[in-house]
């Protein structure tokens, strides 16, 4: 491990920096995240006619559409987010900003499996730079205590970017087919790309805690320190399995809808859209704000609130897929789909306070990279192999897609006991990676 050195001398760029532009990287940080989370997702909206053209199982479809770009997202997240540590991450986010969007447009312009096969692929390498830089760069804007509050304020891309990628991606497909969509999201994002390399400035490197080094550990030295804050390893876990819990229902739930109610792409989409957007952000900023008050400085006090959270919305994720109602699960859903985004920016905030100011970005590779193998991965082909297995001569339908949604979704109840763990240690864990000590008045 490093040895550890006094606080280091703030440079002329950290001592320039304003609250407007502390805000400003912060807001553009929330666009890097809102194209990622819409370009990820948007092949979700149109699964099902993508899955007819090709003429593909469910288990065939979950492979070209989720499975193939987190091969390469979660395995290049690991050596990309090193190079975070250790480079520009303004550099590294406006080169994987342009890369993913390119091949979003790739993927708009396919003409067979192949083709868009290979686009998805280049999408996961792209957005692999993305998030932990985005998570680093944040972490040196906002002091410790601030920072489950700003990253939350980034977790606001998650419903955005899952409200472009359902409502308006689903219109643009109902009018001009599935192709469009791609092409409608890919070429702004080049062009944003550009505009994050031209406007944003690479601050010092934990110029704002106590604790910190001279020299980038290694990557075994960086992984030795996680697995020693044990409040992190379940933190990690608790998060890995709310994606697989909440994310995966969510990627199969447009074509569940359409099977199960006979909609087409847009009217899915506008049924779970506006609820990402209006009950995502709700959820979004009402965290924000809880985070903000003096007793949530305890962190003890925000994993408790996670874990209750999660474990109330498993029970409602149960109901929507066991009922035959369309407007029992439409309503549902308002509870659901905001429990899946209020855990994002404390986990990510919490996480960065329990590693050191050079381990940041491999803290949040490590949760990126499980919680994406979980809902990119295992659940979109757990629930293909399920759909089929269940369906009658093996040809998925409506019934056999819904008892596999039904297979997922007690998975939230692990994923609160990991939250629950987590905040037996986090107080001293916390305290040893940052160096910052929680007040007595404030436990």
């Amino acid at each position: 491990m490093p040895v550890k050195a006094p606080a280091p001398q703030v440079d002329t760029i950290s001592a320039a920096v304003s609250p407007v532009m502390r805000w400003y990287v912060l807001f553009a940080m929330v666009a890097v995240y809102t194209l990622s989370i819409a370009d990820r997702y948007v092949i979700s909206t149109v699964l099902e006619p993508i899955r007819l053209e090709l003429q593909l199982t469910d288990s065939g479809i979950a492979f070209l559409s989720g499975v193939s770009l987190a091969l390469f997202y979660v395995f290049f997240g690991f050596p990309l987010s090193w190079l975070t540590d250790r480079s520009s991450r303004r550099n590294i986010i406006a080169a994987s900003v342009i890369i993913w969007s390119a091949m979003t447009v790739c993927s708009g312009l396919a003409r067979n499996y192949w083709q868009l096969l290979l686009s998805r692929l280049g999408v996961g390498i792209g957005e692999a730079g993305g998030t932990p830089g985005a998570n680093s760069i944040i972490s040196d804007y906002f002091p410790c205590v601030r920072r489950p509050m700003a990253l939350t304020v980034f977790s606001l891309g998650a419903p955005i970017g899952a409200w472009i990628g359902a409502d308006i991606a689903g219109g643009i497909a109902d009018q001009y087919g599935w192709r469009s969509v791609f092409l409608a999201l890919g070429v702004p994002g080049v062009v944003f790309g550009l505009l994050v390399f031209l406007t944003i400035k690479e601050p010092q490197r934990g110029r704002l805690d106590r604790a910190s080094s001279d020299d980038a550990p290694t990557f075994i030295e960086t992984m030795r320190f996680l697995w020693s804050q044990r409040s992190a390893v379940h933190l990690i876990i608790g998060a890995s399995v709310t994606a697989l819990w909440g994310w995966g229902l969510m990627w199969w739930t447009p074509a569940y809808l359409m099977r199960s109610y006979q909609l087409s792409a847009g009217q899915a989409g506008a049924i779970t859209g506006p609820i990402h957007l209006v009950g995502g952000v709700a959820a979004t900023v009402l965290t924000c704000w809880w985070l903000g008050r003096p007793s949530m400085a305890d962190p003890r006090r925000i994993l408790w609130l996670m874990g209750a959270g999660v474990g109330i919305a498993t029970f409602v994720s149960i109901a929507i897929y066991w009922t035959h109602s369309l407007p029992v699960a439409t309503a549902l859903f308002w509870v659901f789909i905001p429990s899946i985004y209020f855990y994002l920016g404390p986990s990510f905030g919490l996480l960065n306070n329990l590693a050191e100011p050079r381990m940041r970005a491999l803290f949040c590779a490590t949760l990126l990279f499980l919680a994406n193998v979980a809902n990119l991965v295992v659940a979109p082909q757990a629930i293909g192999i399920l759909s089929d297995g269940f369906a009658p001569h093996h040809v998925a339908n409506a019934a056999s897609l819904r008892l596999a949604l039904l297979c997922l979704a007690p998975t939230g109840f692990w994923a609160a006991f990991h939250y629950f763990w987590s905040a037996r240690q986090v107080v001293q864990d916390q305290e040893r990676a940052t160096g910052v000590r929680i007040q007595a008045q404030q436990l």
